[in-house]
């Protein structure tokens, strides 16, 4: 089999929103030799270009049409070729755990990389903030995730409710990690922590 035709056999298995370059077919081919592939593949349409250096499979919506890939599958991309580390800012984690109804005007991460804007195109360019490698990763991903997401919210606004919700929306498996990733997560937030991981329907103080 030709390093072209694996490389489309591979990217058929994958899912179709995925977002990849070429450092992904390292175990195939040289990164000249994969970089001419998709090249042929993109002027043939069977791929597009999302940002340089990273493709998708283009998907249609039979109302809106052609779609934009996922800012989280380039996202994604980029952490697999460049290994950087990421977690999602505090709006953002509290609108996408849907702890508000507020959506932020930008979207946010935080990165062990410098800070920079991601340009994604004809799209709001995306946010890195350097954060320190310390903080980002002690504590599991999920669970940094809710410590952003109650961050955001601040301890005063977190209701009964609020706690409820994400007990209930939360994975088992990621309820559980709260619990063992609450000395990384502030004082304050322990009671609020534990009821979440217990599934319980309201916060105990």
């Amino acid at each position: 089999m030709t390093l072209a035709k694996k490389v489309a056999d591979r990217i058929r298995r994958w899912p179709k929103e995925r977002v990849f370059s070429r450092f992904d077919f390292l175990d195939l081919g040289s990164t000249a030799a994969v970089g001419m592939a998709l090249k042929r593949m993109e002027d043939a349409g069977k791929i597009r270009r999302v940002r340089r250096g990273y493709y998708d499979r283009p998907r249609t919506h039979p109302l809106l049409g052609t779609l934009k890939a996922d800012h989280k599958e380039i996202l994604a991309a980029i952490v697999r070729r460049t290994g950087m580390r990421l977690q999602t800012a505090g709006s953002n984690a509290a609108n996408e755990l849907r702890l508000t109804e507020q959506v932020p005007a930008r979207i946010v991460y935080e990165t062990d990389a410098p800070s920079r804007k991601l340009d994604l195109g004809d799209r709001n360019p995306i946010q890195l903030k350097h954060r320190p490698l310390r903080e980002i990763a002690r504590a599991s991903e999920s669970s940094r995730f809710v410590f952003a997401g109650l961050r955001a919210i601040g301890r005063t606004h977190i209701t009964p409710e609020r706690v409820a919700h994400l007990a209930k929306e939360l994975k088992p498996e990621h309820r559980r990690l709260l619990l063992r990733d609450l000395r990384y997560a502030p004082a304050w937030m322990h009671p609020h922590l534990r009821a979440i991981a217990a599934g319980e329907p309201k916060s105990r103080t």
